[in-house]
C-alpha cells in the first residue's frame, strides 16, 4: 500500500485495487463526457503517495469501506487513474455523484460513464497515443512544430485562398456539441471573421436541423425533461432504444420514474436490450422495414381517427386552423428552404384537412400499411390503442413520443412531420408526461456566433429559394481549397465514405506539391502551388490521430485539450447546464480549441479574440444564447452583478446545474423544466430575461402547433426510395447502422480502455439467422458487405420547378453518379434483427458502414439518409473471436 514515505507508481497497482481518497482530497464536480444524458460525477483528486483510511472519518467519501448496499459511495479500478496536476502526479477517482437528485439520482450511471477515469491521459497506458504537439506533414511524415509555425502557415495559405478564391473556398467541419466555449469560438471565426458559408456540423453535410418536421410543426426537439419520460404511462420510441444509447435515462426514468409500470412501444428493426425489456413488460416491438416509418405513423393516426380516440379537447385548443397557419406562413419574402417547405398545400393542413388526408389514402389502411412496413396489422392496432384509446373511466393515456436517428436518418422530413402529427392528435407536446421530443445523441454544446453569410449559398430550392450549403459535395467537386476539421472523423461519419476519402486523398497526398521543409516561405509556396493546381489543404484538430484524416491526409495536425483538461460548459438533452471542471493538466502542448482559434485569429490579424481563459469565452458567448432554448445569459449577468466569474457561479450549482432557458424571478435564477408548457407563462420579465413564446406555447406565429401531412408518394422521397431498395436478384439486404451500450461513437476512447477494448475489439454486423443461413455465415465469421451501386449527388443543382431536385430528374440531368462501397465486420447471427436487415456499428473506424449508404440528401431538408444502406453479404473467413472466450462476446442483445 502506498504511504506518504513510500510513493509507488500507477503501474504497481493491481487491477483489482483502488486507492482510498484521504479526507482532505479535493472534490470537484463534472458531468459525463459521452451520451446526451450527461450523468453527474464527482472527481476526487489527491497527490500520489497519500491515501485515506477505511473508516468514514478517514476518507473523502465519508463512508465506511468496503461499502455495503446499493448505490452508496464506492469505486472500481476503471474509475481510478493517475494524472498530472500542476506538474505533479495525482490520483483521481471519477465516480458518479451518489447524492445526485436529478439526471442520475443516487449515482446511477452507464458503463461508458463508469470508465471516465480511463479517458484521462496517462503515459503508462494507451492514452499515451494522445496528440501532444502541433505537427506538420513533411515529405509524407508528421513532424513536431511550434504552435507559432503551425498557425502562421495556416494563416499564410488562408489569406491567399480567401483573396484568390473567395470565402466559399475556406471551410470548417466541426462538432456541434464539444462545449459552448469551443463552438462559439469556431463559429465566430468561420461565420463572422472569415465570413464563409462553407461550414457543416459533424453529423450532416450542411448546416441544417435534424428533426425539421418537428420544427415546422412548432415543437422544439428538446422540449421534454427527463421527468416527463418517467411520468408517461406510454412511451412511443421511434428509431431509438434509449437503453443502448441513453442508458441512465432508460434505467432511471423510463424503467422507473413516477409511472414505473408504463408500456413501451419500440419502432426499430433491431430488438435490442431495452426493446426486449419493453416487450416482456407488456409493450410492443414493431420491427419496421427501414424507411417506412411515415406509413406506420399515418396508419396509427387512421386507426385513432376512425375510432375517435383523438384528444379533441387538446386539438381544439392547441392546433392551428387554416387562418392561423397562413398567418405565419403566408407573409414576407419567401427566400429560404423553410418558407419553401411550409407553403400551404403539400405539407400544411388544419384538423379537417388532416383527417381527409389520413382517411383518404389507401396506403394508410391497416392491411396496406402492414405490407409496406413489415409490421403485423394486429400490432399496429394494439399500438394505436395503447397511445390513444381512452380508459373505461374516460381518462386519456399519458403518452410521450421520442424519436432519434432511426427515424430522421431514413426519411428525414416525412418521418418527423408524420410523427409530430401523430403525437399532437394524441394530445402530446406541452404537458407533463405528454411530450414530443428527441432523445438526443450528443450533448447540447453549440452556441453559434451567428452572422454566417447564408445568402452566399450556391444551391437553391425550387423557386430559387436558398438551400443550405453542402460541404461534402463542395469538397468532392474540388471547390474547397482549405478545410479546418475540429474533432470529427468526417469521412467515416458521412455517406459514401470511401468516395469522400478518395477525393480528399486525391487533392492532398496525391497532389505533386508536398511540403519539403519547415521553412515558412517554402511551406507557403508549396501549398499555394497545390491549391492553384486543383488541390487543397487540410488541418485537423483532435485529441488522437484520426484515421485516415489525421494519419494520412492532413497537412497540419493540432493537439486539442478535452474533458477534464479545461473548464467547459454545455447542456444535456433536458437543457441542463453545468460546469465540466478542469482537474488535471492537458498533455504536452495540447490546447483547447478556443485557444487554437484565438492563436490563428491573431495570425490572421483579426481583432476581438483577446480571451485570457475559457470563462472569458463563456461570458462573451452568453449574449448569443439569448432568445434560444439554451439561453444562459441571465446567469452571466447575475455573475457580473455578484462580482464573480460566470464559470464560478455555475460551479456552485454542482451536478444539479440549472435548466435553460434561464429566467429570473424575484431576483433569483430559475430554470425551465419543459418547453411549450403554458404554466411557464409568467407574464412579466425581469432583468436580463428574454420571454420567448416557445416557453409557454408552440414555436409558431400563433403559438399553436401545426399538423403536417406526409404523402408517401411525394416524388422527392419515393423516387429515391425505390432506387435504393435492396435488389433481391443480387442477394442484397438492407444494411443499417446503430450504437450499442458499451461504446461511444467511433470508440476513440473506448478502444483505449482495457475492458471495453476487450469487449469490442472489432466492429460487428448483426444478421438475422435466415439471412445468415442463405449465405453460409455463422457467428464469429468475417463478413464483407459490398454495394456496387452507391449513389452520390454531384454539382450544385438549382431548383426552379418542384421536380428539379427529385431523384429521377437529378439522374437525368447528370447530377447523380454511382460508386462502390464495402466494409468487413464480425458477424453476430441473432433473431434480434428482422429478416432482410443487418445492423453494423455506427462510425467504427475500421469498418465505415456509411460507405454502403447513398450520398443523396433529402431534397426537402438537405439531410442525409444514413440508415438506408444496402449490400451483398459474403463470408470471407473465420475471425479469431469465433472460438475465443476471452474477448468479443457473440451473444445476442435481446437477453434480459
Amino acid at each position: 500500500m502506498a504511504t506518504e514515505n513510500n510513493p509507488i507508481s500507477f503501474a504497481v497497482y493491481a487491477k483489482d485495487y483502488v486507492p482510498v481518497p484521504p479526507k482532505d482530497a479535493q472534490v470537484l464536480t463534472t458531468a459525463c463526457e459521452y451520451c446526451t444524458v450527461a450523468c453527474g460525477y464527482k472527481v476526487y483528486r489527491w497527490p500520489v503517495g497519500k491515501e485515506g483510511g477505511v473508516r468514514a472519518g478517514d476518507n473523502a467519501l465519508k463512508a465506511d469501506l468496503p461499502a455495503g448496499g446499493v448505490m452508496v459511495p464506492w469505486a472500481s479500478p476503471s474509475q481510478h487513474n493517475v494524472v498530472r496536476y500542476q506538474g505533479k502526479p495525482h490520483h483521481v477517482l471519477v465516480i458518479p455523484d451518489f447524492a445526485a437528485t436529478v439526471v442520475n439520482p443516487g449515482g446511477d450511471h452507464s458503463i461508458r460513464g463508469g470508465t471516465l477515469a480511463q479517458k484521462c491521459y496517462n503515459p503508462e497506458n494507451r492514452t499515451s497515443e494522445r496528440l501532444l504537439y502541433p505537427m506538420m506533414r513533411v515529405r509524407g511524415t508528421l513532424m513536431p512544430v511550434s504552435w507559432d509555425l503551425a498557425t502562421e502557415a495556416m494563416a499564410d495559405i488562408s489569406k491567399y485562398v480567401l483573396e484568390k478564391y473567395g470565402e466559399h473556398a475556406w471551410g470548417i467541419k466541426m462538432y456541434s456539441y464539444q462545449y459552448f466555449e469551443n463552438t462559439y469560438a469556431i463559429t465566430k471565426l468561420g461565420m463572422t471573421s472569415i465570413g464563409t458559408p462553407s461550414i457543416a456540423p459533424h453529423d450532416k453535410c450542411s448546416n441544417t436541423n435534424d428533426a425539421t418536421g418537428l420544427d415546422d410543426a412548432g415543437v422544439d426537439s428538446f422540449a421534454a425533461s427527463y421527468e416527463d419520460w418517467g411520468m408517461a404511462e406510454v412511451c412511443f420510441f421511434s428509431g431509438v432504444d434509449p437503453y443502448e444509447t441513453k442508458t441512465t435515462l432508460f434505467t432511471e426514468w423510463i424503467m422507473h420514474g413516477k409511472t414505473p409500470d408504463k408500456k413501451c412501444i419500440f419502432v426499430t428493426p433491431h430488438m435490442t436490450t431495452g426493446v426486449a425489456w419493453g416487450v416482456k413488460n407488456g409493450g410492443i416491438w414493431l420491427p419496421i422495414i427501414p424507411g417506412t416509418d411515415t406509413i406506420l405513423h399515418n396508419a396509427l393516426a387512421r386507426v385513432i381517427i376512425e375510432n375517435k380516440w383523438q384528444d379533441q379537447e387538446f386539438i381544439d385548443k392547441w392546433i392551428a386552423n387554416s387562418w392561423e397557419v397562413d398567418s405565419g406562413y403566408g407573409r414576407g419574402t419567401r427566400n429560404t428552404g423553410w418558407q419553401w417547405r411550409t407553403t400551404w398545400g403539400t405539407w400544411q393542413s388544419d384538423w379537417g384537412d388532416y383527417q381527409k388526408f389520413i382517411l383518404g389514402r389507401d396506403e394508410h389502411k391497416l392491411e396496406n400499411a402492414a405490407k409496406i412496413t413489415g409490421c403485423k396489422a394486429e400490432d399496429i392496432r394494439r399500438a394505436a390503442e395503447l397511445i390513444a384509446k381512452p380508459r373505461p373511466n374516460g381518462a386519456r393515456p399519458k403518452t410521450s413520443f421520442m424519436l432519434e436517428k432511426g427515424n430522421y436518418w431514413s426519411n428525414n422530413y416525412m418521418n418527423t412531420t408524420s410523427l409530430s402529427a401523430l403525437g399532437l392528435i394524441c394530445g402530446a407536446g406541452n404537458r407533463p408526461g405528454r411530450m414530443i421530443s428527441r432523445g438526443g445523441g450528443h450533448q447540447r454544446g453549440m452556441v453559434s456566433a451567428g452572422g454566417g453569410p447564408w445568402w452566399m449559398d450556391p444551391e437553391k430550392y425550387p423557386g430559387r429559394r436558398k438551400k443550405s450549403f453542402n460541404l461534402d459535395r463542395w469538397m468532392v467537386d474540388g471547390k474547397l481549397k482549405f478545410a479546418w476539421v475540429f474533432g470529427t472523423t468526417w469521412f467515416a461519419a458521412m455517406m459514401a465514405s470511401q468516395e469522400l476519402q478518395d477525393a480528399a486523398f486525391r487533392m492532398t497526398r496525391a497532389n505533386p506539391h508536398q511540403i519539403g521543409s519547415l521553412d515558412r516561405k517554402a511551406i507557403f509556396e508549396t501549398l499555394k502551388a497545390r491549391v492553384d493546381s486543383g488541390g487543397m489543404v487540410f488541418v485537423d484538430s483532435d485529441i488522437y490521430p484520426v484515421e485516415p484524416l489525421g494519419t494520412q491526409i492532413a497537412d497540419i495536425v493540432l493537439p486539442a485539450a478535452t474533458w477534464g483538461e479545461e473548464d467547459f460548459t454545455r447542456c444535456n438533452s433536458e437543457r441542463r447546464l453545468r460546469l465540466y471542471s478542469k482537474f488535471y493538466d492537458p498533455p504536452g502542448e495540447a490546447k483547447p480549441d478556443w485557444w487554437a482559434v484565438q492563436k490563428f485569429a491573431h495570425k490572421m490579424g483579426f481583432s476581438s479574440y483577446d480571451w485570457k481563459n475559457s470563462n472569458d469565452v463563456f461570458e462573451e458567448a452568453a449574449r448569443f444564447s439569448r432568445g434560444g432554448v439554451l439561453n444562459y445569459h441571465p446567469l452571466a449577468v447575475k455573475a457580473k452583478e455578484m462580482g464573480v466569474k460566470g464559470h464560478e457561479l455555475l460551479r456552485t450549482y454542482g451536478t444539479t446545474g440549472i435548466q435553460t432557458p434561464i429566467r429570473v424571478r424575484d431576483g433569483e435564477l430559475v430554470g425551465t423544466q419543459r418547453l411549450h408548457d403554458p404554466t411557464n407563462n409568467w407574464g412579466e420579465m425581469e432583468a436580463a430575461e428574454v420571454q420567448s413564446p416557445f416557453m409557454h406555447a408552440f414555436s409558431t406565429h400563433s403559438g399553436k402547433a401545426i399538423l403536417l401531412k406526409s404523402p408517401w408518394d411525394f416524388p422527392g422521397w419515393i423516387q429515391f426510395y425505390e432506387a435504393v431498395k435492396p435488389r433481391t436478384a443480387k442477394g442484397e439486404i438492407w444494411v443499417t447502422n446503430g450504437r450499442i451500450n458499451e461504446t461511444w461513437q467511433s470508440g476513440f476512447d473506448d478502444l483505449r480502455k482495457p475492458y471495453l477494448a476487450q469487449r469490442w475489439p472489432y466492429p460487428m454486423l448483426i444478421v438475422n439467422p435466415a439471412d445468415a443461413t442463405k449465405r453460409g455465415v455463422e457467428s464469429g465469421d468475417f463478413v464483407q458487405v459490398y454495394n456496387d451501386t452507391v449513389y452520390v449527388q454531384t454539382g450544385q443543382p438549382q431548383g426552379v420547378l418542384d421536380a428539379d431536385l427529385n431523384f429521377n430528374n437529378l439522374m437525368k440531368e447528370g447530377h447523380i453518379k454511382t460508386t462502390t462501397g464495402q466494409f468487413v465486420a464480425v458477424a453476430i447471427v441473432s433473431d434480434e434483427m428482422r429478416e432482410g436487415v443487418a445492423m453494423a456499428n455506427f462510425n467504427y473506424p475500421q469498418a465505415p458502414a456509411n460507405s454502403v449508404c447513398h450520398a443523396v440528401p433529402d431534397p426537402v431538408t438537405n439531410n442525409y439518409r444514413y440508415k438506408l444502406g444496402r449490400g451483398v453479404l459474403t463470408k470471407v473467413g473465420e475471425s479469431p473471436y469465433k472460438k475465443s472466450f476471452t474477448s468479443m462476446s457473440l451473444k445476442p442483445r435481446n437477453i434480459i
